[in-house]
């Protein structure tokens, strides 16, 4: 190793600390939206602030939650293992990480366009302030939702330097989405929730309720989300994407109701799902497969 190289046992640690392997449950879908902003091929320029917002904005929620949740991570045998409990890292550097990620997010915004840069603080504000929904309402689970129903119109904004009324449909769907996706995450934590007297849509519903409002979130995510291929006009690989996600999602929601409380095989086909969405986008937008549909 050359003097000032990291080690690459401490890459391996910021890989770990950061989950740098689950960028992929939502990178899809921005590269997605991405290409529909721009219309076919966006600049190598655009792409990469783009690129380097997301993943800013994520280490940025990532590395504060985990700052902020670090005495109930101790306290929850899923996440006592985790970095900060196990000693691994230290809560400081655990806020520098997060002050750095969300410094890195405004300037790059500042570099996209000026609705961008006024609204990154906006953004960053609602990434970082879930670490904290958990504490006081029940409602954390569709604010988590609500995190990841911002990349559509932060991706808009981004390329365009405006935000489209018909992007709403996006972040509608990505709201339903995401809330279904996280309420099955909950159900992993219920009994952990409950003993640590933190509040969410399952724990105060219940396990059944749940798992029958997860498909029912599905079915409207994927609704509005073919409600905006509609408005923009796209060809059938789009809707036939959307097709092949409703399959595994359902499959996805059976298997829910024989495990309630298991979230490894959801949590496993989201990243699939997220990867269908980008496979139609791309035929629709790049193959000419098929006609357009009408435009509402």
């Amino acid at each position: 190793m050359t003097d000032g190289a990291v080690p690459p046992r401490r890459l391996y640690e910021l890989g770990r600390f950061l989950e740098i392997q689950n960028v992929g449950l939502n990178l899809p879908f921005a590269l997605a939206f991405l290409v529909l902003a721009a219309g076919g091929i966006p600049s190598l320029w655009v792409v990469f602030l783009v690129l380097v917002a997301f993943v800013s904005a994520r280490n940025a929620g990532h590395s504060f939650n985990r700052w902020a949740d670090r005495d109930l991570d101790a306290a929850n045998p899923r996440t006592r293992g985790r970095a900060i409990p196990s000693g691994r890292r230290s809560p400081a550097s655990a806020l520098v990480i997060a002050a750095v990620s969300g410094a890195v997010l405004i300037f790059t915004a500042y570099l996209l366009n000026p609705l961008a840069f006024v609204l990154a603080p906006v953004a960053l504000a609602i990434v970082l302030g879930y670490s904290y929904t958990k504490r006081f309402t029940i409602l954390t689970t569709p604010f988590l939702g609500f995190v990841e129903a911002v990349t559509p119109g932060a991706v808009f904004i981004a390329v365009q330097g405006t935000l489209p009324g018909f992007v709403l449909l996006a972040v509608g769907g990505l709201l339903a989405w995401g809330t279904a996706f996280e309420t099955v995450h909950s159900l992993g934590d219920l009994e952990s929730d409950r003993a640590l007297h933190l509040q969410s849509l399952p724990a105060r519903i219940g396990v059944q309720a749940s798992v029958r409002l997860v498909p029912a979130l599905h079915a409207v995510a994927l609704g509005l989300l073919a409600l905006f291929g509609f408005a923009l006009e796209l060809r059938l690989p789009y809707f036939a994407g959307l097709g092949a996600m409703a399959v595994i999602a359902l499959a996805t929601d059976l298997s829910l109701a024989r495990s309630p409380t298991s979230s490894r095989v959801p949590f496993q086909r989201h990243f699939v799902m997220a990867a269908l969405y980008l496979a139609g986008v791309l035929l629709a937008v790049f193959v000419p497969l098929g006609p357009h549909v009408p435009g509402l």
